[in-house]
């Protein structure tokens, strides 16, 4: 059986991390949220979340778009390649139920598991 749980090996936790994910990036958008994504060494993927104060204006949003999002990588993490991937939400991301908001993430998981060109 897949442990899915959701540990300190599979975020990512400092500000080097991040800018590490800027570089060379491939991005999967939608007008909600972008998710970006960048090969890693390690041999699981790891998420970072970005939710700024002035797209989702309420701690409420805020906090339940990144409940979600980590829900939806902790379900998915075995179909993942080991890749660092940052979501950024988008102030339209606070309208999507919480079923429209889990199908765009499984799209956009799917998307970026594919081998990248060039």
């Amino acid at each position: 059986m897949n442990k899915l749980a959701f540990g300190r090996e599979l975020r990512l936790l400092t500000p080097e991390h991040y800018q590490n994910v800027f570089k060379q990036a491939h991005r999967a958008g939608s007008p909600h949220f972008t998710i970006i994504a960048r090969n890693n060494s390690l041999s699981n993927p790891r998420l970072g979340l970005a939710v700024p104060k002035k797209q989702i204006k309420t701690a409420v949003g805020r906090n339940r778009f990144k409940r979600l999002t980590r829900e939806s990588f902790r379900n998915t993490q075995h179909k993942l390649p080991n890749k660092d991937f940052v979501v950024i939400a988008k102030k339209s991301a606070q309208d999507l139920s919480n079923e429209e908001m889990f199908k765009l993430l499984d799209k956009l998981w799917l998307r970026l598991s594919r081998p990248s060109r060039g």
